[in-house]
């Protein structure tokens, strides 16, 4: 047993409350459980309970037994002398203020229905299990389910707008900036991701202002930071990658020593980092103002004409700079725009309304809602215990609630976990 456990029984008072008995016998009424404390201190502050005739304001300790106290040092730490109730699941010993009066104590196992105690300790059985409760997860109320994805999803939105917050701080408030390098990693996919973001880190968003308007130009910007402008290739556009890309260095000072090595292998060739560069770069010369675009739109039709690109010339007839191949306009695809929304844009957008105080809960819900699930093997595991990943806000919750929830042991926190407990 764990105190979270007990904890979760305080809190949520799920014991019987009728007849409450000190273990001196005093009877005990609950008016108030208390704030619980996540710092040091007391577990619970500024309760309410009235013991015997005598009504109290205080705090209260939780323990599995109440040796425990003695066990953390409480009896060091005046910080504990206004414990008003002990709380335990067995009481083992008598526990003392500085004063030599006694803390009044409740013992949660006279009170606590033995159906909660099996399932706690069915859920957290030691056994290999992918999550603690995927034997029982397929009989989730869908309704509760639904509800808990969607908080979930926004829970993980908040997490990406900590990045983002980062990002605008560093920019000196540059929305298009922080666009521009979020779009520019979710570019580089998963293989690609940090070595796309430390080239957009390596850039001063001004230089992308300044040559977009030339996509030849912002090509060779990207491909000489990324480092794909270093070998002799015998080839007119390659060279004048080069050359104008040794011009830009000696006009601006630009470096590109901090820029991580890009991976080919093992990508499908559409995937190579030279489509996706010279696609982004295509994407920066057709919009000037991208950022505005974004936040103006709110159809999923809507973003996919906005992110209609496909490479230069160049790149019809090559993946890479050395050899040539079928000829073929290489766009980009609409489960890759999806990708760019679920990463970028949403984040993105729930970040911008968020600074400015505006509410765009139901739009993020409704585009969030017309994109197709991902793939991947969390969103699979969970489609075989039940058919719950419909769209890319179910395969977002479903990220998060396995990476934040199951894998720390958090069923407590779960809506699932609690569903299960309370059978």
């Amino acid at each position: 047993m764990q105190e979270d456990f007990l904890h979760y029984i305080w809190k949520h008072k799920k014991f019987r409350f009728n007849n409450l008995k000190t273990t001196t016998a005093k009877s005990i009424v609950v008016t108030s459980v208390g704030q619980h404390n996540f710092n040091s201190g007391p577990d619970f502050f500024n309760a309410k309970i009235k013991i015997g005739e005598q009504l109290w304001a205080g705090n209260v300790e939780i323990h599995i037994n109440s040796s425990d106290w003695f066990l953390h040092s409480h009896e060091q730490d005046k910080t504990y002398d206004n414990v008003i109730l002990h709380v335990v699941w067995e009481d083992d010993t008598e526990v003392f203020r500085k004063d030599n009066t006694a803390i009044p104590t409740l013992q949660l196992k006279d009170v606590v229905d033995v159906s909660m105690l099996n399932n706690y300790e069915k859920l957290f059985a030691k056994q290999n299990k992918w999550i603690n409760c995927e034997n029982d997860f397929a009989s989730t109320d869908n309704f509760i389910l639904s509800n808990w994805l969607e908080r979930l999803y926004f829970e993980r939105l908040e997490r990406k707008s900590k990045t983002i917050k980062t990002l605008l701080d560093a920019s000196k408030n540059d929305w298009e900036s922080v666009l521009f390098k979020m779009l520019t990693k979710n570019f580089g996919l998963k293989v690609n991701g940090e070595s796309f973001f430390s080239l957009a880190q390596s850039i001063d968003f001004s230089l992308i202002r300044k040559t977009q308007s030339n996509p030849q130009v912002l090509e060779a910007l990207l491909f000489g930071q990324a480092g794909l402008l270093e070998k002799d290739v015998e080839d007119a556009y390659y060279s004048g990658l080069t050359d104008e890309y040794e011009f830009l260095k000696q006009k601006f000072g630009i470096k590109n020593n901090q820029v991580l090595p890009l991976q080919f292998f093992r990508l499908r060739p559409p995937n190579f980092p030279t489509i996706r560069l010279s696609q982004l770069a295509n994407l920066y010369s057709k919009h000037q103002n991208l950022f505005s675009k974004v936040i103006e739109l709110n159809k999923l039709e809507d973003f996919y004409e906005l992110f209609k690109v496909s490479t230069s010339e160049f790149w019809k007839t090559h993946y890479t700079f050395q050899k040539e191949s079928k000829s073929s306009t290489k766009t980009l695809s609409k489960s890759f725009v999806d990708l760019l929304l679920i990463n970028t844009i949403l984040p993105i957008k729930f970040s911008y309304a968020k600074q400015k105080g505006e509410e765009v809960d139901s739009e993020i819900i409704k585009l969030a809602t017309a994109i197709a699930s991902e793939k991947n093997n969390i969103i699979s595991a969970f489609n075989n215990l039940k058919k719950v990943s419909k769209s890319s806000l179910d395969a977002q919750a479903l990220i998060q609630l396995k990476t934040e929830y199951c894998d720390k042991n958090k069923c407590l926190k779960c809506a699932v976990g609690n569903q299960f407990l309370n059978r």
